[in-house]
């Protein structure tokens, strides 16, 4: 059953989803209104108490000139201790709370057998999400439109490991990352099945600040694979913990901003969510 920050989300979405295909002739407040079916007062509260902006100046952060000006003028993070080492903003504190450990090599081969997998469904500013983790740390973080196939899809990547039904500690510190208030929560592990190569580029993500974007060519040099665009392209949609590993901010190298394993405008809605809270904190 939806709650009622589920549906506002789908509302938001939906005129994401328009304001995307229509941008050219720079819709007014009106048209997106009666295209979600509220009154234009109405319309633009919800949009404001979610994303803290108009819709109008969100609609800056959807042009294709302003992600390909990110680009530009965004200089490179290095993958090395500087990430480890105080706060370029504070949008470098959402990346700093987080860091990566692979599972054991029998935990991999083995499918998570003797792992007690703890997992429970929440709302977040973009809809249902699934989250799971491990005596260790958070192991998946999922948006979801069916929770009897989520928690499917989940299972079978660990197929040996045992599941309960419970909303941990751990749980409850990823979801606050949701929130945008960071300065209260400890390190945060997160306990993840993948291949060396995946989990070197899912380290990667995590040094694109918050409110900034990335290519998939600028994180194949970064960890010392320039040619390997493809294949980190490919990591990025393995990507297994949604929003905590910021693959949502690795675009295209034209500027678009391209597909995401849970869709498109959702990818959108996050990008131009978190400029505009950037923006707002200044």
């Amino acid at each position: 059953m939806n709650t009622q920050e589920d549906l506002n989300y789908e509302r938001i979405a939906k005129a994401i989803a328009y304001l995307i295909t229509h941008h050219k002739s720079q819709p007014q407040l009106e048209e997106v209104a009666a295209h979600v079916h509220l009154s234009p007062f109405h319309f633009q509260r919800l949009f404001v108490e979610w994303a803290g902006i108009s819709p109008k100046k969100f609609l800056q952060y959807l042009s294709l000139e302003h992600a390909k000006g990110m680009l530009q003028t965004q200089q490179a993070t290095l993958f090395d201790t500087t990430y480890h080492t105080g706060l370029s903003s504070t949008s470098r504190l959402h990346d700093l709370f987080l860091s990566i450990e692979g599972m054991t090599p029998a935990e991999y081969k083995n499918g998570g057998q003797h792992l007690r997998i703890q997992y429970s469904f929440a709302e977040s500013p973009f809809g249902h999400v699934l989250v799971a983790s491990t005596g260790k740390g958070v192991c998946h973080l999922g948006f979801v439109e069916d929770e009897e196939k989520a928690l499917t899809t989940l299972t079978r990547r660990f197929p040996a490991a045992n599941f309960v039904h419970l909303l941990d500690g751990i749980q409850q510190q990823a979801l606050a990352f949701f929130k945008g208030d960071w300065t209260q929560l400890q390190a945060l592990k997160l306990h993840l099945k993948g291949t060396a190569f995946q989990i070197k580029v899912w380290e990667a993500l995590l040094t694109i600040e918050m409110g900034k974007l990335s290519t998939y060519g600028k994180i194949a040099q970064q960890i010392g694979h320039p040619k390997a665009a493809r294949a980190v392209g490919s990591a990025v949609g393995d990507n297994p913990v949604a929003f905590l590993i910021p693959c949502h901010r690795v675009i295209q190298a034209s500027g678009v901003i391209g597909q995401y394993y849970w869709g498109s405008t959702r990818k959108t809605a996050m990008i131009g969510w978190e400029a505009a809270h950037v923006e707002i904190r200044g």
